[in-house]
């Protein structure tokens, strides 16, 4: 089956470094985005690729992300005024003729080729899978005044990541419908779920983190750090 991934990094990502996009921040000499790339590439289950940007940035990603690290994509195009948005525009851009469509966020270098693989066949047989990962702490759910209006059971919380993955049509129809209705979500699987379709949930890794603050990206240095000394060890 032939699998489009399709790479949202069109947000501002100002919250880690002032006025620098996070896609650009080096992580351990790479930028953040080269990384995420990257760790696609390494998969043998990503047949195409299409990356999203800030508008105006697509020169910038091609001569600082993807020319000094030889990565290449289909196309680079431009995002909308939120995730969602960015993602439709992505999938404007997919070929016809694709099997799966599969979401993953810029933001998170650390995906390995087993979860790849295990939600794309997941994907292939459910027509949509989720990479996410069991909640360990207590939730609450909250009222508009801040009192708890509900504990739910946590071993049936799950808190997803990407990739996300799902048959091409589908998440085609699931996007134009949410457009239609005016309906807004950060997750590509609560489009799906919307029309009815059961997503199945694939384990992830607690290191597949969206580096999004200061924090995240401290502690994905220390990622990097203990993944190198792995490497050491073994050799």
């Amino acid at each position: 089956m032939h699998v489009t991934a399709i790479v949202p990094a069109a947000g501002g990502g100002t919250r880690v470094a002032g006025l620098v996009p996070k896609q650009y921040l080096p992580l351990a000499g790479i930028p953040l985005l080269a990384r995420t790339l990257l760790a696609l590439q390494a998969s043998r289950r990503v047949d195409s690729l299409i990356l999203v940007v800030p508008p105006g940035h697509e020169e910038r990603c091609r001569a600082e992300i993807l020319a000094p690290f030889g990565l290449t994509t289909d196309e680079v195009v431009p995002g909308g005024e939120d995730r969602q948005a960015s993602v439709y525009a992505g999938l404007l851009r997919t070929s016809p003729s694709t099997d799966l469509i599969l979401v993953h966020d810029g933001a998170r270098p650390f995906i390995t080729p087993p979860v790849i693989q295990a939600v794309v066949d997941a994907a292939a047989e459910a027509g949509a899978a989720v990479v996410a990962m069991p909640v360990t702490d207590t939730i609450k759910l909250a009222r508009p005044d801040g009192w708890v209006a509900e504990t739910p059971e946590r071993g049936r919380l799950w808190a997803a990541q990407t990739p996300q993955v799902f048959h091409a049509g589908l998440l085609r129809e699931a996007h134009i419908r949410a457009q239609a209705e005016g309906f807004r979500s950060t997750d590509d699987s609560a489009l799906v779920e919307r029309l009815g379709h059961p997503v199945r949930l694939v384990p992830g890794l607690a290191e597949n983190l969206k580096i999004t603050t200061t924090a995240d990206l401290a502690l994905a240095d220390q990622i990097l750090r203990a993944r190198d000394r792995g490497t050491e060890s073994a050799g």
